[in-house]
This record gives C-alpha cells, sequence and structure tokens, in this order.
C-alpha cells in the first residue's frame, strides 16, 4: 500500500511537467493558427459561402441565397468568358517561354565560368523590381508618340514604316503584357531551374561525360530528365501567375483596347469593387481557383508519371 502511494507521487510531477508541455506547445502553435485562420481559412470558408449568395455591400443589407446561379451566370457572361479566354491565351504563351528560357538560362549559367556573376546579376536584377514598376516602364516604352521603341525605330534608325501603336491593338498589346511578365519572373524561374541543375550528383555527370556523353547528349539524356522534380516546382509556380495575372494588364492596357487584354482576375476586381457583387465575384474567384488547382495537379501527375 505504502510503495502504491509512493508510485503515486512519483508520477504526479511528471504527467504535470507533460501537460505544461501541451499547454506550451498549444501556445507557441496558437498564434500561427491564428494567422493562417483568419488571413487563410476564413476567407476561403466566408468566399465559398458568399459564392452561393446574392449581395451588393453597398445597397444589400443581407445576403440572399441563389444556389448555384453565380456560378452559371458566370459561363453566360460575355466579359468573364472573355476574360477567360484572354487568361488562357496568356497563360499558355507565358508557360511555354518562361520553363524554355529560364531552363535555357540556367543551363548557360551552370556551364559559363567567365563572367557568370555579370549574368547572374542581369538575369536575377528584374526580381527587385515591383511589377507595376515595370510595367509603368514598358509602358512609356510602348507610348506610340513618345515611346521609346518608336523613337529608336523612327527617328534614329529611319525605320519609320516599323513603327506602331504597340499598345492599341489586341494582339500586339497581348505580346507586350507577356514580354513584360516574362522580363518581371524569368530571374525566379532561373534561379528554381539552376538550383535543380546544382542538386544534380557531379558524380553522374563525370561518369556521363566517361562514356562519352558530352554536349547536347549530356543535357538531353543527363541533365533534363534528372530535373523531374524541377519541373514540378518550376511549372506549379509558372502556372499560379500565369492564372493570376493582374498588375501587367491593369498598369499597361487597363484591359483594352476593348476587352482584348481583359483577363479573369481584372474582371473579378471590377466586378467585387467597382459593381460591388460580392456574391459574383467570389464565384468567379472559385472558377479561378479551381482552373488553378486542377492544372497545377495535371502538371504534378504528368511529372510524377514521367518520373515513375
Amino acid at each position: 500500500m505504502e510503495n502504491h502511494y509512493a508510485v503515486k507521487l512519483l508520477s504526479k510531477p511528471r504527467r504535470s511537467l507533460q501537460d505544461r508541455k501541451k499547454v506550451y506547445a498549444i501556445l507557441f502553435i496558437l498564434p500561427a493558427f491564428l494567422f493562417i485562420f483568419s488571413f487563410m481559412l476564413y476567407p476561403i470558408i466566408y468566399t465559398l459561402y458568399m459564392s452561393f449568395h446574392e449581395f451588393n455591400f453597398v445597397y444589400d443589407d443581407s445576403a440572399a441565397f441563389i444556389g448555384l446561379d453565380n456560378f452559371v451566370k458566370a459561363f453566360s457572361d460575355t466579359n468573364f468568358v472573355v476574360a477567360m479566354k484572354n487568361t488562357f491565351t496568356y497563360g499558355i504563351i507565358y508557360f511555354v517561354f518562361i520553363m524554355i528560357l529560364s531552363l535555357s538560362f540556367a543551363l548557360i549559367l551552370f556551364h559559363t565560368k567567365r563572367f557568370s556573376g555579370l549574368f547572374k546579376t542581369v538575369i536575377f536584377i528584374p526580381i527587385v523590381v515591383p511589377v507595376s514598376l515595370s510595367a509603368l516602364v514598358f509602358m512609356w516604352i510602348l507610348q506610340p508618340n513618345y515611346g521609346l521603341l518608336n523613337h529608336f525605330l523612327g527617328d534614329i534608325l529611319g525605320l519609320t514604316q516599323l513603327t506602331y501603336p504597340w499598345l492599341n491593338h489586341g494582339t500586339t498589346a497581348m505580346a507586350a503584357i507577356i514580354v513584360v511578365s516574362l522580363w518581371a519572373t524569368i530571374g525566379f524561374e532561373t534561379i528554381l531551374f539552376l538550383g535543380g541543375l546544382q542538386s544534380i550528383s557531379s558524380e553522374v555527370l563525370e561518369a556521363a561525360e566517361m562514356d562519352g556523353a558530352n554536349g547536347w547528349k549530356k543535357i538531353a539524356f543527363i541533365i533534363l530528365p534528372n530535373l523531374r522534380e524541377t519541373y514540378i516546382i518550376t511549372g506549379i509556380w509558372a502556372i499560379i501567375h500565369a492564372l493570376k495575372v493582374f498588375v501587367e494588364p491593369m498598369v499597361m492596357t487597363n484591359g483594352g483596347p476593348g476587352n482584348s487584354t481583359l483577363v479573369m482576375y481584372q474582371e473579378i476586381y471590377y466586378t467585387a469593387f467597382v459593381n460591388f457583387d460580392m456574391g459574383y465575384a467570389a464565384a468567379m474567384a472559385y472558377i479561378l481557383g479551381i482552373f488553378t488547382l486542377v492544372l497545377s495537379i495535371t502538371n504534378f501527375y504528368i511529372n510524377r508519371t514521367k518520373d515513375e
């Protein structure tokens, strides 16, 4: 009986110490949980709730439940359909060029020893420049009357036939937006690919060279297959950036001329904060999120399948 009482006394402080550790752990986790819940989980849940309601926060006192009407309306809305087409057109072209160019620059930097520091600086500088500032600078460059590009082509080179109102036509305006996006983000993608290249074992590369795999053979049969994990990361990042493009068309063209450069993020913004239709904007935001999720999972599945 006395031994049982002694064991009970000895085990009690141990349990209390474990309880205190649990409390401390919860206290340490709580700030991060509150931040994630307040700025991530709650907005996602509330946006989903709003997507099934009609609510103009200027005129309506409360939200009215309308079911899936907002989602049905989106796919019959001319502006949203045009914005969706423009977004996917931009996204496909941007995705192809960002993957090819950033991988090419990474390979050049990986194999270039001379002036590599200068090349890295030139490629990485756009990362520290705000995208809005980059878009503003390119907008000035491409202006038809006082733009630097037309001035260089017409006044300096005398090639007046090549001068063009670049931002006043849909095709060239979209091309200009893609160029600005590539310029602003190619440094980050190059960093990701360069990290993937540097993670390849030097023993593998040396063994390939001893077996006669040099130049393009080494790149095609050794380097590129060993970058499959990097393709997943860079591909998902490129897809997310492509679908959430907003700053470049907003600053450079404001969705024009007409609706030729209107993208989904812009249409959501106009619907929510110009027309104050929060329910409809929430539904469009969820459609955009679903597209992003599906394409990201597809990119992940394709590269994982190749790896297997």
